[in-house]
């Protein structure tokens, strides 16, 4: 149970623009009329909730859970692993989540994926877990190749994972992506770039942490994943938002 603590509000400028001419998409997709303000329903505030009898065994390594343990993947092995923590560093136990990418020739398995990198018939490339009550978790995982998309001319987006981090029901839910340390793309890509303050894009860099990597195995990279907490929307006289 947390303690109370006092509500501070959203800062939107932290978020990236919902429109740029640069990232060719978010001209359709950005809103272009007021937002509306909806109430949410008891089912999206209350469930469902996820328990430990949900997770496999081997959920949270993509190198082996596709083919259940009977080969591993192909590419470059990683450690993603961190803490899910609130504003106030506390750690927030219990959480679900779900991570998925593309293989190590840059080809998610997906079935409007046509670019020409081959599928690894060894990799799903998705994976879940669910943090411990310190907060950990932790992903081992192939690490995904850079592949080109249809923005503008020669745009290639930079190794990255996606991730989606559940609270207590279904409609807290936070979706964002991990890139990694040293990655030339990261500059270039303009998606990152709609993150115009390079210090809040820089928290969405996970840094090489040789003392989590095993020698003549994996290297690893350290991803906290922090979370508003009670830095909950003020949703108009509902003091605790969702």
């Amino acid at each position: 149970m947390y303690e109370a603590s006092p509500l501070i509000p959203r800062n939107r400028a932290a978020h990236p623009v919902p429109y740029d001419p640069g990232y060719k998409t978010s001209v359709t997709r950005s809103p272009n009329l007021p937002l509306l303000s909806l109430d949410s329903t008891p089912s999206e505030e209350t469930g469902p909730r996820f328990g430990h009898n949900m997770i496999g065994a081997l959920d949270n390594n993509l190198i082996l859970n596709w083919t259940k343990g009977e080969a591993p993947a192909v590419g470059e092995r990683i450690l993603v692993h961190g803490r899910v923590l609130d504003e106030n560093g506390r750690a927030v136990p219990n959480t679900l989540i779900e991570a998925w990418q593309a293989n190590a020739g840059g080809r998610y398995r997906h079935v409007k994926d046509s670019y020409f990198a081959p599928l690894d018939p060894n990799f799903g490339g998705c994976g879940r877990t669910l943090s411990d009550d310190e907060g950990y978790y932790q992903f081992l995982t192939i690490k995904p190749g850079a592949y080109p998309w249809p923005n503008r001319g020669n745009e290639w987006r930079p190794a990255h994972i996606h991730i989606s981090v559940f609270g207590h029901a279904f409609g807290q839910r936070l979706i964002s992506q991990i890139y990694f340390e040293g990655d030339p793309l990261i500059d270039r890509c303009p998606i990152a770039a709609t993150v115009k303050d390079r210090g809040q894009l820089d928290q969405l860099v996970a840094p090489l942490d040789m003392a989590m990597a095993k020698p003549m195995d994996f290297l690893a990279y350290k991803f906290d994943i922090v979370l508003r907490g009670r830095r909950q929307t003020f949703f108009e006289n509902r003091p605790e938002g969702m």
